[in-house]
């Protein structure tokens, strides 16, 4: 049953795109449950766990699995490899990076409050404020006679 839904999944967009049918109620929710990719974890986690149902030790399983993983990343990154040598050939711009790591997609998400800190006035005002705590403290320390751990 799962291959049918796919399927009518991929003819319902084709006629909604050649005007042929009404976009039903249920295809924005098809086409987001279709689209959820989960994390690489997970997908390592149930492989395992597959492998292991099939009676294969843990170790192996595992040994697998992240054979498995790294040989699909490296697909993915030659795909992408690809993907960009087409575009420079064409003139095209080239397209963002359908994989990024998820380091990168992190930095992203945190790349706002990283420019906030260095131009929003509240937090200049507080950087101000913990400066003259940190050099009254060092007064104090060179006043008292020594150096002592704080």
């Amino acid at each position: 049953m799962s291959f049918m839904k796919g399927d009518l999944l991929a003819r319902t967009r084709k006629l909604v795109k050649g005007l042929a049918k009404a976009e039903p109620v249920w295809l924005k929710a098809m086409e987001r449950i279709s689209a959820f990719n989960p994390p690489p974890a997970r997908v390592f986690g149930c492989r395992v766990l597959e492998l292991k149902e099939q009676g294969v030790s843990e170790e192996e399983a595992m040994a697998v699995a992240d054979m498995e993983y790294r040989a699909e990343k490296k697909a993915k990154k030659m795909a992408y490899a690809r993907l960009k040598q087409i575009a420079r050939l064409q003139g095209k711009r080239l397209p963002p990076n359908p994989y990024p790591s998820a380091i990168k997609e992190i930095q992203a998400e945190e790349r706002k409050y990283v420019r906030d800190r260095f131009f929003n006035p509240k937090i200049l005002k507080i950087v101000e404020k913990m400066k003259e705590e940190k050099a009254a403290a060092m007064q104090d320390r060179m006043r008292g006679g020594g150096w002592q751990p704080l």
